[in-house]
């Protein structure tokens, strides 16, 4: 194990015990590259600022850019309490004395602060990068399921018949807001801490403007206290991550549902099912439920960054290296969920028949029954009384409201003629619905082009 940065001040070493549960390089490895390039950055202005001389500069960045190619091309990152002193003492290895000064006019403090930005700064572009590959899925399942109907369900329960392509358009629109969210997030952590040192700024001359556009943030941070110990971004990244895994919840809890036996609308493919231990006839949806139970873990991810960060005192302090664990799996957890789901919206196909002869069923027309007495001058109330007594009548007698004439609906109330009989449709039902944001062809086909065209801004 190389020397602490810290060891000066101290008379004997850290006991093994404490020195491994201290120790964070196991997980922060991760952090490998932006601290190089957060480090490369620094190096560069130190020596334009006259801190560092041009020499000592180029010195340090061939330095760190020589590390980064043993490193990919395998050298073990080991031996060091956590990354930066990974980096640092491998520095001072290769090029002596004059890689001890990378470390001047900046602390630990500001370069994991630095280097967590820019880390989450590019798992927000790949989250945002996998949703809208989601959605271009979604977009084409939509264009499929223009031509077919289904049932639409309040309660879990039947409610009125819908057009297949208002269901995917429905999450697309939940995953766009997540886009929205995740580039909101971008947009706010997008402000550089490096520069900020330990908690008070520095005394050296640095220019943190040439710091900021070398590593393309948008603005530096305005207060060093607050710089250093600031984790939002973190907490906001996982709770676009914990939104985006509710609404996969709620899309893998529909496919579990919908290729059941029980419902029978849609079909799994086989090379994303699995089979039983046991009972030779299952086909199971082990898939969404994985999604379905990880969701839990990222919401864990959330609650454990905002207890960490909820009783800290100014500025920094150890427990904010609880950041890094929860993230880092978080990250995993989201970029896997959402490429298997969207490998696996691919491949499902639907009963249409089915989905069809189901969104037959259950009254699912009685909403029109009773709005075609209101357009005809019906007390919207009184209408969905009459309503409700010719589907208890229905009940008794054991039939569906298109197997009624028109002397049944007439003896219900006066004000039913022969059209009665083309409302009750479920094909005309849907076709109906041209509201925005409804279910009638040409509704759902202009919810397609506003989706494609919201897609294509982000």
């Amino acid at each position: 194990m190389k020397n602490k940065l810290w060891q000066g001040r101290f008379d004997t070493p850290l006991s093994a015990d404490a020195d491994a549960f201290n120790q964070s390089l196991t997980f922060d490895r991760k952090l490998f590259d932006v601290d190089l390039d957060a480090s490369v950055a620094h190096a560069t202005m130190l020596g334009a600022c006259g801190i560092l001389t041009k020499e000592e500069s180029e010195r340090i960045c061939e330095g760190l850019n020589e590390i980064r190619a043993d490193v990919a091309a395998g050298m073990p990152i080991t031996g060091a309490e956590d990354i930066h002193s990974f980096v640092e003492g491998e520095l001072v290895d290769r090029i002596g004395d004059v890689g001890k000064k990378l470390h001047t006019a900046r602390s630990r403090n500001d370069q994991v602060a630095t280097d967590m930005r820019l880390y989450v700064r590019k798992s927000t572009t790949a989250a945002i990068n996998a949703l809208k590959e989601l959605v271009e899925v979604l977009l084409l399942r939509a264009k499929d399921g223009v031509r077919y109907l289904m049932p639409g369900f309040t309660h879990l329960r039947k409610a009125q018949p819908i057009n297949c392509a208002q269901y995917f358009n429905a999450y697309s629109e939940m995953f766009l807001r997540d886009i929205d969210r995740f580039a909101a997030c971008k947009e706010h952590l997008n402000v550089m801490p490096l520069g900020s040192a330990a908690l008070a700024g520095t005394s050296y001359p640095i220019n943190r403007e040439m710091t900021r556009e070398l590593l393309g943030f948008d603005a530096v941070s305005e207060n060093a206290l607050d710089a250093v110990s600031d984790r939002d971004f973190v907490a906001e990244y996982l709770f676009c991550a914990s939104l985006t895994m509710a609404h996969l919840s709620r899309l893998c809890e529909d496919t579990i549902l919908y290729t059941s036996e029980e419902f029978g609308y849609w079909n799994i493919p086989d090379e994303y099912s699995t089979g039983s231990s046991i009972m030779p006839q299952k086909k199971n949806p082990d898939l969404p439920e994985l999604v379905r139970g990880k969701t839990g873990r990222v919401y864990g991810a959330l609650m454990s960054i905002l207890t960490v960060i909820k009783g800290l005192p100014l500025a920094y302090n150890k427990d904010l290296q609880e950041d890094k664990e929860v993230f880092f799996d978080t990250e995993t957890t989201l970029l896997s969920s959402i490429g298997i789901y969207t490998a696996l919206m691919r491949k499902i196909t639907l009963n249409v028949n089915a989905m069809y002869d189901a969104a037959c069923e259950g009254f699912s027309t009685a909403t029109d029954v009773a709005d075609y007495l209101a357009k005809h001058g019906v007390p919207f109330r009184d209408a969905h009384a009459v309503t409700g007594k010719l589907v208890r009548y229905c009940i008794s007698a054991g039939r569906k409201l298109t197997d009624l004439t028109l002397e049944e609906f007439r003896a219900a109330s006066p004000v039913f003629e022969a059209n009665i009989l083309d409302a009750v449709k479920v094909r005309v039902s849907v076709e109906s619905r041209g509201s925005v944001g409804g279910s009638s062809e040409e509704a759902v086909c202009k919810g397609i082009a506003s989706i494609k065209r919201r897609l294509i801004r982000k």
